[in-house]
């Protein structure tokens, strides 16, 4: 019997920002989402520029299970989760911008610059 992915237990509300209807969406940004295994925060990865043109988002998923992997980016209460967890660039989901639900907080550069490198090796692209 094979193990199922899951993302973890939900994070619990941490601040509470902006983005409300019509706000700009950026790359960085955690919002709550529903994916397989239900209703998880999840952090942007789609470029700024493509935001605009698209319907569609990729996102990857928040999780409170770390594991320690290089395709992890610790995140936490300063970007608006109610403890630390990862971003987990292994489970990556496309979904509608209108799926994307409360603005939780944004990364700040350093860890988009982390998030890269962590997509970099979750894709095989080194």
């Amino acid at each position: 019997m094979g193990r199922r992915a899951r993302l973890g237990v939900v994070c619990s509300v941490g601040r509470v920002g902006g983005g409300g209807k019509g706000a700009a969406l950026n790359r960085g940004d955690i919002h709550d989402v529903t994916i397989p295994g239900g209703r998880h925060p999840a952090v942007i990865i789609t470029r700024d520029e493509a935001i605009p043109l698209l319907r569609n988002v990729t996102i990857a998923g928040i999780t409170s299970n770390v594991r320690g992997l290089s395709t992890e980016v610790l995140v936490g209460r300063a970007e608006g989760l109610g403890h630390d967890c990862v971003v987990n660039c292994d489970n990556l989901f496309t979904l509608p911008k209108a799926g994307l639900g409360r603005y939780r907080g944004s990364l700040d550069p350093m860890q988009v610059g982390r998030l890269d490198d962590a997509l970099r090796i979750a894709l095989g692209l080194d």
